[in-house]
């Protein structure tokens, strides 16, 4: 099933994947820094949610409370949740 995110505090606006079972895949950032997202992408590729969350909660960017990773370890969470 495919899933739309809109996170907090981060430059991008948008986070869209699919979750098949626990798996995340085809994971896409609208914007942000394109280079290293698309890197991002392509790391979590086929990962589960846990090791995601595992990898990147909590990371933070800069000043920010948040970063890229961590929205996104939000985000496969709360659809992985709703899918259950």
């Amino acid at each position: 099933m495919s899933y739309k995110y809109y996170p907090d505090g981060i430059c991008p606006i948008q986070i869209t994947f699919d979750l098949d079972g626990d798996l995340v895949k085809n994971v896409a950032f609208s914007g942000g820094c394109d280079g290293n997202l698309k890197a991002i992408s392509r790391v979590v590729e086929g990962m589960s949610v846990e090791k995601i969350e595992e990898y990147f909660k909590g990371i933070q960017c800069g000043y920010k409370s948040s970063s890229c990773t961590d929205q996104l370890a939000m985000a496969v969470r709360k659809a992985y949740e709703q899918a259950v």
